[in-house]
């Protein structure tokens, strides 16, 4: 393992920052923009450092979670993802690396920043190391490793990087599985363990921050909910907190778990989409059709499952994100409504990478949700 700089990053990691190989990662500190003093882009009040590490410091103690002597791979983001990493070292974790790359969320410089000023104030600056790309040497080095966005896809190639006392953690329901994020027969062959987080166990509660999720993606469609007509449509255990949420804000919901079984006397100002994804779109355009013509004005509301947005389109259906989520993803994160539920998800995923790895299963804090056993089975 390289000595973390005081920067955090190893000379063999600096081009992170599009540095040469071999380059000080000094160079990096002065290129960074101190959080504390931005107030641009997504970094909002509610985001300040201060009440992140509080959040953090708070999540550890209530998930119990112990990362004593682990090494984890995981993920180094911008906005509430920033606490990935440092929530892991808070947990005890002897070293954490964290992958990471420029998006349309943030440059790897305020990567940086926002990662090294919260870990600053919790204390554990020294053990979290942010990388870039693919590293079998980091891999080889892993206990857990998280299927965190940079860190995806965990292919076979990946799987084979890993020792075979590595496990695997999902940041989600086990029924919510993609199978692009995670090879389990890779996993599987070698005997490498996988689980997904239970994020309706007490200490995650995250299918709570469902219904302010949904008022939120509603209200940015400028409709108002309070006093709206919903029709939720929705085929998962998603459904009843949505509804809790959509009520609780003053609408009045009807569910269906298809437009065609959808009640055709109703006048709805808003349409919620929330179905399982899967090969096809559960919106089609037979379904924008008969949208369009029994509720004309209707605004779709894409929450979770893949659309026909030309047909709706073409339609001139009102749809609401702008802007399609990749295949199979929500359409709005939890990350929309500020870093709580971000913290409590993200705080469970490393639990659940603490079960695993240490084989011990704590009935309290038990959040685990078992894909593939110790022994190499499908569980």
């Amino acid at each position: 393992m390289s000595t973390p700089s005081k920067v955090g990053v190893s000379p063999q990691h600096a081009r992170a920052v599009n540095a040469v190989e071999d380059a000080p990662p000094v160079a990096v500190a002065s290129a960074v923009v101190p959080w504390r003093g931005r107030r641009a882009g997504n970094l909002r009040p509610g985001l300040d450092p201060r009440r992140l590490a509080a959040l953090i410091e708070a999540a550890v103690e209530r998930c119990r979670l112990d990362l004593t002597g682990k090494v984890v791979l995981t993920e180094a983001a911008c906005g509430p993802y920033v606490v990935t990493p440092i929530l892991a070292a808070c947990a005890g974790a002897e070293h954490v690396y964290a992958t990471t790359q420029s998006t349309a969320h943030g440059t790897v410089e305020e990567v940086f920043a926002q990662t090294f000023e919260v870990a600053q104030l919790v204390g554990v600056r020294d053990r979290i190391e942010i990388i870039s790309g693919r590293s079998p040497a980091v891999v080889a080095q892993a206990d857990i490793i998280t299927d965190s966005g940079h860190v995806r896809p965990i292919d076979r190639e990946l799987i084979g990087w890993m020792k075979p006392s590595a496990v695997v953690s999902l940041m989600y329901e086990a029924w919510e599985f993609r199978s692009g994020d995670v090879d389990l027969d890779a996993c599987r062959e070698r005997g490498i363990r996988v689980g997904a987080t239970d994020e309706r166990h007490p200490d995650i509660d995250m299918f709570s921050f469902l219904g302010p999720m949904a008022v939120k993606l509603l209200f940015d469609a400028h409709v108002a909910v309070y006093r709206s007509s919903i029709l939720l449509l929705c085929d998962n255990p998603f459904s009843g907190f949505l509804v809790r949420g959509l009520k609780r804000a003053g609408a009045t919901v009807d569910v269906a778990e298809s437009v065609a079984t959808a009640p055709r006397q109703q006048r709805y100002d808003a349409i919620v989409v929330a179905l399982q994804p899967r090969d096809l779109p559960v919106v089609s355009a037979t379904d924008a059709r008969l949208i369009a013509s029994t509720w004309p004005g209707a605004v779709v509301g894409q929450f979770w499952g893949d659309i026909d947005r030309v047909a709706l389109d073409a339609l001139n259906v009102p749809l609401w994100p702008e802007k399609s989520p990749h295949a199979g993803h929500m359409a709005i994160l939890p990350s929309a409504i500020g870093p709580e539920p971000v913290v409590r998800l993200q705080a469970g995923g490393l639990k659940v990478g603490e079960l695993l790895s240490s084989g011990v299963r704590d009935a309290a804090h038990d959040c685990l949700q078992l894909m593939v056993s110790a022994d190499g089975e499908h569980a």
